[in-house]
């Protein structure tokens, strides 16, 4: 009533938005860990351990004849990198701060710049230790090279997009469902452990059990990823198109859900959830 409002810019309000989702990414990045370094290290640890465990996997069934000519732990990699960024996103959305939460009574927070730290953080922590497990194994271990880096991390950005689009419609649902999109979360991601795909290469497998795979965004990620990475793998069964409409698609309909559902918010939603 007393508040004496002004006119600002669309570069000043850019600006002032960019600073609050800077903030926002600070505080969700030290929520794993108040160190925001040791964060990133223990996202590094879950990412070596998987490599390890895949690599173990594979060398003991004898699936190593069945991958990409070229240097398999890079292989190994490329799906799980890509990976560990849709469903980290993914969760990260999912459990961002939601309409009815006390960090909305501040004047300059809202729902959007809640989802754009949350996202936004899930995604510098996982380039970043992208970046240096694939530094410390090109100069510790074994020199490679890719093919064309820029379109194989244009992959990259492409399975965060598609984990912030399904995020955002199952956070838009929570609210109302808080269980069910709860249990839904937690199938897809551990379905995303053999449906994204990363365990084999696309272009083996028959039309049967392709009709298993290409509904998932992040399968068609990979296996354009992989096809970017190496220079004798072109991916037949996949394309960028369908992860681009799927992300647009769901990104609309999950803006949509969340504005209604921040129409109706009500305080007593956070005693459900």
């Amino acid at each position: 009533m007393f508040q004496q409002s002004t006119r600002r810019s669309g570069v000043v309000s850019a600006l002032i938005f960019g600073e609050l989702v800077y903030h926002g990414i600070v505080r969700d990045i030290r929520k794993t860990h108040g160190n925001a370094l040791m964060s990133i290290l223990l996202n590094m640890l879950q990412m070596f351990i998987l490599v390890a465990v895949f690599y173990v996997m594979f060398t003991v069934l004898g699936l190593r004849g069945a991958a990409l000519r070229g240097d398999f732990l890079l292989y190994i990699m490329s799906g799980i990198f890509l990976f560990m960024v849709h469903n980290k996103t993914l969760g990260a959305v999912v459990g961002s701060e939601g309409p009815a939460s006390p960090m909305m009574k501040h004047a300059p927070m809202n729902t959007i710049v809640a989802i754009a730290s949350a996202s936004l953080g899930a995604l510098y922590i996982q380039v970043l230790s992208l970046v240096a497990i694939l530094f410390i194994y090109h100069v510790g271990f074994h020199p490679f090279v890719i093919d064309q880096p820029i379109p194989a991390f244009g992959m990259v950005l492409l399975s965060w997009f598609a984990g912030l689009s399904i995020g955002l419609v199952l956070l838009a649902l929570k609210p109302w469902f808080p269980v069910f999109v709860g249990v839904v979360t937690t199938i897809y991601q551990r379905a995303n452990m053999i449906a994204s795909g990363k365990m084999f290469v696309a272009n083996t497998l028959p039309p049967s059990m392709l009709a298993m795979f290409d509904w998932n965004p992040l399968f068609h990620a990979i296996d354009q990823c992989r096809g970017f990475t190496f220079i004798n793998y072109l991916p037949r069964n996949s394309s960028v198109e369908y992860p681009v409409y799927f992300g647009i698609a769901f990104l609309m309909i999950g803006l949509m859900g969340e504005f209604y559902t921040r129409r109706h918010a009500s305080l007593s939603w956070s005693a459900r959830q």
